[in-house]
């Protein structure tokens, strides 16, 4: 006899496709490594919003070497207080 195992089904997904995504409150030595991981996690289509005090370019950079077209970066807003960029994989 077959016993029906029942797993629950979590269904993560927003409706607008935006995850928000605050590295200010990550530590330094994990951030890419977080960055990164949410990144894979996408769908085509959605987006990750990102919030860091700082302009990432290096980050944008090994991003351009790990996925190439995958992923799109639009600048929201650029300033003395940080930065809101919305990563959107492809």
């Amino acid at each position: 006899m077959q016993i029906p195992i029942h797993t629950p089904v979590h269904n993560h997904t927003r409706s607008d496709g935006i995850y928000p995504f605050d590295a200010r409150g990550i530590a330094k030595r994990f951030r890419h490594a977080a960055i990164f991981g949410a990144l894979d996690a996408l769908e085509p289509g959605e987006r990750m919003r990102f919030v860091n005090d700082h302009n990432p370019l290096p980050l944008l950079q090994q991003m351009q070497a790990r996925y190439g077209a995958g992923v799109e970066v639009n600048y929201l807003e650029q300033g003395e207080h940080g930065v809101v960029i919305d990563f959107i994989k492809t």
